[in-house]
């Protein structure tokens, strides 16, 4: 039996039991205040629009993304979270052909951690190219698959915080690898995901790591893993940036930007 003392809120002893208890505690808080969040911020009505949005786009999306017709080949293959992970990596700022013909082409040369660490930059930079920062991005795969191998024996870690520490990954990189990698739930925004919430009116956010705190709440964990591939598709193919194809888009009902912008005349969409 431990005792506290009100002044520095400290157990007198037993202070290794007591802690763990204390952690367990602060993890369960912690987790009934997200759920509570959840249920502030997006009610029941919210909720069931967002998984309306995300039937219907997976109802008119016909295509595939780059991330998952790469992640389909051979995904049993012990180098398939690799060739996700350096192909998330070399399609910022790229569009998706370009991204899937730089990766066959890389991987053809370099299928593994192990031979790609120790790949000479300029052979890898003529591989990649024409990606954009194609010089940079070579240095950084490179430096990337020699981690991997010290670090990792030349595997991927499905590990958010790992992936998040290799040079080059940021917030959406690492999800992606979770998602189109390794199947596990998680939301990567990338510039269509943030747009297209925010256009439909799912969110209202400024920023993309704003926008996948929100998408969180919004969705329940099991629609996590479709979020990114649907949005991204439907974002290439009907919604897209400048002149969206709303006469064709079975979301028109539910989207904001449709009532208030193309119904009403003061913007042009195509079909």
């Amino acid at each position: 039996m431990c005792t506290w003392t009100l002044e520095n809120f400290k157990c007198k002893r037993d202070k290794k039991g007591c802690d763990s208890r204390l952690r367990r505690t602060s993890a369960t808080r912690t987790k009934k205040t997200r759920n509570e969040m959840s249920v502030k911020k997006f009610g029941k009505t919210e909720k069931r629009r967002a998984v309306r949005v995300l039937d219907l786009m997976e109802k008119a999306v016909t295509t595939e993304t780059a991330l998952a017709n790469i992640s389909s080949q051979d995904p049993s293959s012990p180098s398939s979270p690799f060739r996700v992970l350096i192909s998330t990596m070399l399609s910022a700022r790229t569009k998706d052909p370009v991204t899937e013909e730089a990766s066959a082409r890389l991987f053809s040369r370099f299928p593994d951690a192990d031979s790609l660490s120790k790949a000479d930059k300029n052979t890898v930079s003529s591989l990649i190219k024409p990606v954009l920062y194609y010089n940079v991005k070579a240095q950084r795969i490179i430096e990337v698959s020699k981690i991997l191998v010290e670090k990792y024996g030349g595997s991927v870690p499905d590990n958010f915080d790992e992936l998040l520490a290799l040079p080059g990954v940021g917030r959406k990189t690492a999800n992606c690898v979770l998602v189109y990698a390794f199947k596990l739930p998680a939301i990567p925004v990338d510039v269509h995901v943030h747009r297209i919430s925010n256009r439909i009116g799912l969110v209202k956010t400024k920023n993309p790591e704003t926008t996948e705190e929100e998408l969180a709440m919004l969705y329940d964990k099991k629609y996590w893993v479709k979020v990114n591939e649907l949005f991204v598709a439907f974002g290439q193919t009907i919604c897209k940036p400048i002149v969206p194809r709303c006469k064709i888009c079975d979301v028109r009902p539910l989207c904001n930007y449709y009532q208030s912008e193309v119904k009403t005349g003061k913007r042009p969409s195509s079909s």
